[in-house]
């Protein structure tokens, strides 16, 4: 019988980090508070049990992980595209990264000039990735975050459950420029288990470590 150590440095984790970015013209975009602190703690913890970890990122002022496969991007079209194309090949998807859900409907070929700006944005809904991977796992664990400004536990659990996933983690939104968090994972099953607040390298090796248990 395979050990536990084994089998779990045979998994192929991939994770996203990072926010997007959506252009208005080749000058402005619309974006997001996250700094990727959090998705580059949860590849650094999968790389301690697994050799195996490819980080899809955002634009984050980061070091990139050591002996981690890294691509980067910079929309979330680049982000589906990066993750969907990898999604088949992996054991545990873990989504971290704080996509944009909206784009403008038209990106200007040229600076949008201050006088001639109609003072209209017209914004689309970008592809929800989470959404995606949950409709095609097959033998994947598909784990996501929820970053909530109220009732994060119970919009957390909707998500969970609307996108089909194994386990999802809330956290506050204020945590996205922070060095802590304060998480609550969540699963399909049992009660939720609440984290006191820690560094988000603590969070991610718990993070990890709850998934190493979900799949036994």
């Amino acid at each position: 019988m395979v050990d536990s150590v084994n089998e779990s440095s045979a998994l192929r984790f991939l994770v996203t980090a990072g926010p997007t970015r959506e252009f208005i013209d080749p000058i402005r975009f619309i974006s997001n508070r996250s700094s990727g602190k959090m998705g580059y703690a949860v590849a650094e913890a999968a790389h301690a049990v697994s050799s195996h970890v490819t980080l899809v990122s955002g634009p984050a002022e980061l070091s990139r992980p050591k002996g981690v496969e890294f691509v980067a991007v910079t929309t979330a079209q680049e982000m589906a595209d990066a993750v969907l194309s990898r999604f088949d090949y992996c054991d545990v998807g873990i989504m971290v990264a704080a996509v944009c859900d909206f784009r403008p409907k038209e990106i200007a070929t040229h600076k949008i000039k201050k006088t001639k700006f109609c003072k209209t944005l017209e914004l689309e809904p970008t592809i929800d990735i989470l959404a995606e991977l949950g409709r095609r796992k097959k033998h994947q664990m598909l784990v996501g975050f929820a970053a909530e400004t109220e009732n994060a536990e119970a919009n957390a659990l909707d998500k969970l459950q609307r996108k089909h996933l194994d386990l999802i983690v809330a956290n506050d939104a204020r945590a996205f420029e922070s060095d802590t968090n304060v998480v609550t994972l969540i699963t399909q099953k049992g009660k939720p288990q609440r984290l006191p607040a820690m560094s988000k390298e603590a969070v991610a090796a718990a993070i990890i470590q709850r998934v190493l248990e979900l799949r036994r």
